[in-house]
């Protein structure tokens, strides 16, 4: 009867801390799954920013050259547009890079592979040996050893 009687005269604590128990488990939950889906959301903006990026490729037959692995930059130096279109993409290149630093998932070799196939054409190489001077130290590393590696 001593469990009992300790029951009937503390109830009320009781309820109080199944209460408090249950709104944290509540509100963990809540936030769990609130972070999922920020990281959901996340990942649509960088599609998006990505795909708006990459249609003025489509939208500007002019930028086509930057695809090219025959341009001489020394006959034909690179334009303001072309410019400032891979610069745009090293941007988001390090936009994406902070966010994966920053907890958000996405396949390291996908984007390093990438890194190496896009900035081993003759202009975006150009323009990156240009602008990493104004990129972050660990941007530049990351940018660095995926163009390096020849896997």
């Amino acid at each position: 009867m001593g469990l009992l009687g300790w029951i009937g005269g503390h109830w009320f604590e009781l309820l109080q801390t199944a209460s408090i128990a249950v709104g944290f488990y509540v509100t963990v939950h809540s936030i769990r799954a609130d972070t999922d889906v920020r990281k959901i959301q996340n990942l649509f903006t960088l599609t998006a920013a990505h795909r708006d990026i990459w249609s003025n490729l489509y939208d500007h037959p002019e930028l086509e050259r930057i695809l090219s692995e025959t341009v001489d930059l020394a006959a034909a130096p690179a334009s303001v547009t072309e410019e400032l279109f891979v610069h745009l993409l090293i941007l988001h290149l390090r936009t994406s890079f902070k966010a994966r630093q920053a907890g958000m998932e996405f396949d390291g070799d996908a984007v390093a592979a990438d890194i190496r196939e896009f900035l081993s054409l003759p202009i975006p190489r150009d323009m990156w040996e240009k602008s990493k001077y104004f990129q972050d130290r660990e941007f530049v590393d990351f940018v660095e050893t995926s163009l390096a590696d020849k896997s």
